[in-house]
């Protein structure tokens, strides 16, 4: 006696796609994307938009002070390329509250294998959230910058706008973000928890900013001025500001200078390196 087959098939409406597959490059756009949204907090809960929309107003603040000052003073104030450095807690803060969220979760959830199934690779993964991270940090200083310079130019004030100087404090923000883009996300990626990324960064941030001063301090005091400038360029902030000073000859920020030369400009391109080579080692072993 034969048994019948007791399985049944339904049919739940499943239809195969058949429209154009765009292949690697589009998905590593709609990741970046989706990862420059996330990052502003678009996209997600409310709880999560309070951080940076908060952070990004809080950038704006200077900027707004500034054009209010420059009207009533009817004169030029401030400097463009020492935006950052008046406002690297915030960059810090900002950098340390969204790296971990690019890269935790996954790590976390173990859903790298996803993404690299197919047709995102390693090196797509790794250069969508660093250019999703990057993106984000260059708008944090750059549109607070822009909004200072229309400012100055509807102000009318006398003299001939300070195009040039504004021309590098861009250029110090696109470097601003490549270089902390990296870094960011090389300490976050080590720990798939958020709160310990978040830790990471901001430890990162505290210990070179400590011991920039601390060896500045003490070098200068000793009566070594060189090597002090030299000490200055372990805070990011400093060896950033250093690489404007070599590249468009701009007042420093700390008034006493940075090491003669191209120097500045080859650690930078150094450390980035070193920060996506890490950031690519981390994430083919988690993805094997």
């Amino acid at each position: 006696m034969t048994s019948q087959p007791t399985a049944v098939i339904h049919d739940i409406g499943y239809r195969h796609y058949d429209g154009p597959r765009l292949g690697r490059a589009s998905a590593t756009v709609a990741l970046a994307v989706q990862s420059l949204r996330g990052v502003f907090g678009l996209g997600r809960p409310a709880r999560a938009k309070i951080m940076p929309l908060l952070l990004t107003a809080i950038m704006f603040l200077p900027a707004v002070v500034l054009i209010g000052a420059m009207a009533l003073a009817a004169q030029k104030l401030g400097n463009y390329t020492n935006y950052a450095i008046w406002m690297q807690a915030v960059i810090a803060v900002f950098l340390a509250a969204q790296s971990p969220y690019l890269v935790a979760p996954d790590l976390r959830f173990k859903v790298l294998p996803l993404y690299l199934s197919r047709p995102v690779s390693v090196v797509d993964y790794v250069v969508a959230k660093l250019a999703a991270l990057s993106v984000a940090l260059f708008l944090l200083l750059a549109v607070p910058l822009t909004v200072v310079y229309v400012g100055e130019l509807l102000v009318d004030l006398p003299g001939p706008p300070r195009t040039s100087a504004y021309v590098a404090a861009m250029v110090g923000a696109v470097v601003y973000a490549l270089l902390f883009s990296s870094l960011g996300i090389a300490l976050a990626s080590f720990t798939p928890r958020r709160g310990l990324g978040v830790a990471t960064v901001i430890a990162f941030y505290m210990f070179t900013a400590g011991v920039s001063t601390v060896f500045y301090g003490v070098l200068l005091s000793v009566g070594h001025e060189a090597a002090a400038r030299w000490a200055l360029l372990a805070n990011p902030f400093f060896l950033v500001d250093a690489v404007q000073v070599a590249l468009f000859g701009v007042d420093p920020s700390n008034g006493d200078g940075y090491p003669p030369g191209p120097w500045p400009c080859f650690i930078v391109v150094a450390v980035i390196a070193v920060a996506v080579t890490g950031i690519l080692l981390r994430y083919r072993k988690a993805a094997s």
